[in-house]
């Protein structure tokens, strides 16, 4: 993995670091820290197609007392979804005050037939997927595509299909839309995540 890149939480305590070969689409592997809900370690891994639609990403969550994994690999325009749970996250968010989530993945993995682009809740780097799927770093300003993505939340590891907006706004930014929220992001010259209004910014070695 010849890249790397680290980005830290502004919407709470948290931040990840990605390690990364984009050379014939993008092969990735990263851990991700967050304090919110309750604290809680991903480990994800990802592979894509030379064209940059997602092929298989893998993501493991673990807190205190429980640890759940979600395993998504795509082929013949189906998904595949495997899920495993040890301990109990539910419990943890009780005890914590908040409420469950109830079980990992999809009870109906053809509700993602659509979805080209994972996208992982909180996760900078696979914004990557679609700005370079569809070129959005070299767009005309207000060129928009409406997609739909396999989002896997966190830590609860449930996975819905959503539709998002992506927009050029002109070089190094993109808007993102998806139901009533709505943020303009800065990309550098390669589209990566610069800064992500709300969610996270980019830290460069000194």
């Amino acid at each position: 993995m010849p890249k790397s890149l680290f980005w830290t939480r502004t919407d709470t305590a948290g931040s990840e670091h990605a390690l990364f070969d984009d050379s014939r689409g993008l092969a990735a592997r990263g851990t991700m820290i967050a304090v919110d809900p309750i604290p809680w370690t991903a480990r994800y891994q990802l592979s894509t197609a030379p064209d940059w639609t997602t092929t298989r990403f893998e993501v493991e969550v673990e807190g205190t007392g429980w640890l759940r994994s979600v395993r998504l690999e795509r082929a013949a325009d189906r998904w595949r979804v495997t899920t495993a749970e040890q301990g109990d996250l539910d419990a943890a968010l009780s005890a914590a005050g908040h409420a469950p989530v109830g079980l990992p993945g999809t009870d109906d993995p053809d509700r993602l037939a659509d979805a080209l682009d994972v996208d992982l809740g909180g996760s900078p780097l696979l914004n990557a997927l679609p700005v370079h799927r569809l070129g959005l770093t070299n767009a005309p300003a207000d060129t928009g595509h409406r997609i739909s993505v396999a989002w896997v939340l966190v830590p609860s590891l449930v996975v819905i299909p959503a539709e998002q907006v992506y927009t050029s706004l002109g070089p190094g930014r993109v808007r993102f839309v998806s139901d009533t929220y709505t943020a303009d992001i800065d990309l550098d010259v390669a589209g990566y995540v610069l800064r992500y209004p709300g969610l996270a910014e980019r830290i460069d070695p000194r």
